[in-house]
């Protein structure tokens, strides 16, 4: 039971935290996606009134359907030219997903000045709120989903509190058209929405889990290359913004091979989370260490040339003095790196530069007899 608990808490901090990177790029595609999707749903809209007057309903309820969809299509339209500049706008998920919801209650609010049974009872319009939760599942983000639900459960319990207190007789909240009003009927439609919500953030997560894992690297678990080429341009973005500068260092591991031809691949293993373990404890909260594959590793560091290459030597000396020890009797190997520096924007505009800028480096001073770093073309 306990550790059901735990994991329950676990979902909720990971839903209600700031995705990383590429969950961010990907719901900035999802936003994209709702947006067109919402300009085709709202033209459709558009039909519903014609439908209502064609089954026999009241000309005052098809022009409030007409003017809720005329009202959904102009905003529909001015979320669509808002989505199209990605991730510019990080409040616009939670300003559509809150229209998507409002519009509904709208809708339901100006039926209840027509008959109030059709503002609790329309079944068509009160599917608004599923929609709305539904959509959120494209951007990729609980924090949206949990918003877009709990907006839709309070907006739906207050509309419905206010219908039955408004009602000066029983006789009022029963239609013909439709149906009953009942306190039982309208709990089970909040619950409907609070299963729905709950469900698509469980998708949310299940996503974020997926893509997660994509973006990691399984024996280390530190970000890859997939998670760089995304967020490298939030940090150029970042450095233009506000200043400062950033350097790519590009580190190999000398002569790692050895360790998994003379020691298994098990111990190479363990071998790489060495590494890894003392490359973390020498960088801070604001660098980013990537494993690009095998034994080679990106350190990002919001730092000058200079003061850059002076912390990854240090690093380098500090590895060399940490031997890994590859089993028990075994004697204790000693590890060193070699690395090239690059430097952004002056020695490159784009991930692919600097790389390639690195990797000429490291390939410098690996000639040079290895176990060194280079930030100076020779």
């Amino acid at each position: 039971m306990h550790a059901t608990g735990g994991r329950l808490r676990d979902i909720a901090v990971s839903l209600l935290s700031r995705p990383d990177e590429i969950m961010l790029e990907v719901g900035a595609g999802g936003e994209l996606l709702v947006a067109r999707l919402r300009a085709v749903l709202a033209a459709m809209l558009l039909l519903l009134p014609l439908f209502n007057a064609i089954g026999g309903g009241t000309i005052r309820e098809t022009l409030i359907g007409l003017g809720g969809a005329i009202f959904v299509n102009v905003f529909a339209q001015l979320w669509l030219v808002l989505a199209r500049r990605p991730r510019r706008y990080r409040w616009l998920p939670f300003a559509t997903a809150g229209f998507d919801v409002t519009a509904t209650t709208l809708v339901l609010i100006a039926l209840a000045f027509e008959h109030l049974p059709a503002s609790l009872n329309s079944l068509i319009v009160w599917c608004g709120y599923i929609l709305s939760i539904l959509l959120t599942a494209l951007r990729s983000d609980g924090r949206v989903t949990l918003f877009a639900g709990g907006l839709a459960i309070a907006q739906y319990s207050l509309l419905a509190l206010a219908v039955f207190a408004l009602a000066s007789s029983p006789e009022q909240l029963i239609s013909t058209d439709y149906g009953a009003v009942t306190p039982g009927g309208q709990g089970q439609r909040v619950m409907l929405l609070v299963m729905v919500a709950l469900i698509t953030a469980m998708v949310v997560y299940r996503m974020q889990r997926l893509i997660e894992m994509s973006g990691t690297d399984g024996l280390t678990r530190l970000p890859n290359r997939t998670w760089l080429v995304h967020r490298i341009q939030r940090l150029f973005d970042a450095v233009r913004h506000d200043g400062g500068s950033l350097t790519l260092a590009l580190i190999d591991l000398d002569h790692f091979k050895r360790i998994n031809d003379e020691n298994g691949h098990h111990a190479g293993d363990r071998a790489l989370r060495h590494v890894v373990a003392v490359l973390r404890e020498q960088t801070g909260a604001t660098e980013w260490l990537v494993r690009l594959g095998g034994e080679e590793f990106v350190l990002l560091l919001r730092k000058p040339l200079g003061t850059a290459w002076e912390q990854v030597d240090a690093i380098r000396q500090v590895l060399a003095e940490r031997p890994f020890e590859p089993g028990r009797g075994a004697d204790p190997l000693r590890l060193t790196f070699s690395a090239g520096l690059a430097g952004y924007p002056q020695e490159g505009a784009d991930l692919s530069r600097l790389l390639r800028r690195a990797d000429h480096r490291l390939q410098q001073a690996k000639q040079q007899g290895r176990n060194r770093v280079v930030a100076r073309d020779g």
